[in-house]
């Protein structure tokens, strides 16, 4: 039998997108199993582009784990021919205070460490650059391995986010600020509270996918393919 006169079906546009961060990466705590760069993805092939979307996100990965890592993973997966795309979204874990040992990663570090990394990315691939997500503040982390119990603050997580963007605005890289938005959102607690305790179940996921999906930087890699 004949494959029908149209296949396979025509795509408005091909892209490899590597997606780097932590546990919101991964899309910890999501029932579905999507977390948003699933969603983003299904969201783009429903569109009509031909999306093949690598999530290399680790659950409690920070800007040192990151900077080691980030290079020799997408390498692998971006090869030169390629329509390759870079996506960053990290930052509560260096903001995150380990009970008894401090804050992860100070700040100064944090912002050093981030500025390395996405002034390399850009060098190399088109960059886009996520703020931080709020956590929930009220629910236990949960424990998952064995070492020390974790607080986040999300004052002091919107200062590590005002310092990302202050950094993207010196390399001219689009920053998506969700920290802001969904710290004054009064639906976001309950749907990190409806998650794992620091992350959000799917219902909050689709949410950020959605913001995502309709940011012009985000559009203009589809609307505009480069």
């Amino acid at each position: 039998m004949s494959p029908p006169a149209d296949w396979p079906p025509r795509r408005k546009s091909f892209s490899r997108i590597c997606f780097l961060g932590d546990a919101f990466t991964v899309g910890a705590g999501d029932e579905a199993a999507q977390g948003f760069v699933g969603r983003l993805a299904a969201g783009e092939w429903a569109r009509g582009h031909d999306v093949t979307a690598y999530n290399l996100g680790i659950r409690g990965d920070g800007t040192r784990g990151l900077r080691a890592r980030w290079r020799e993973e997408c390498e692998r997966r971006l090869p030169p021919a390629a329509n390759g795309r870079l996506v960053f979204a990290f930052g509560g874990n260096d903001a995150k205070e380990a009970v008894g040992r401090g804050i992860d990663t100070p700040l100064e570090e944090s912002a050093a460490n981030a500025r390395a990394i996405l002034a390399e990315a850009k060098a190399w691939k088109p960059v886009l650059w996520i703020g931080l997500i709020p956590m929930a503040e009220t629910k236990p982390y949960p424990r998952l391995l064995a070492g020390p119990d974790f607080r986040f603050d999300n004052r002091r997580q919107a200062q590590y986010n005002a310092r990302y963007a202050a950094i993207a605005r010196e390399l001219d890289l689009p920053f998506l600020d969700l920290h802001t938005p969904l710290m004054n959102d009064p639906d976001w607690e309950r749907l990190t509270q409806a998650g794992d305790g620091s992350n959000p179940a799917a219902e909050g996921y689709a949410k950020i996918a959605a913001t995502i999906a309709a940011w012009p930087a985000w559009r203009a890699w589809f609307d505009q393919p480069g």
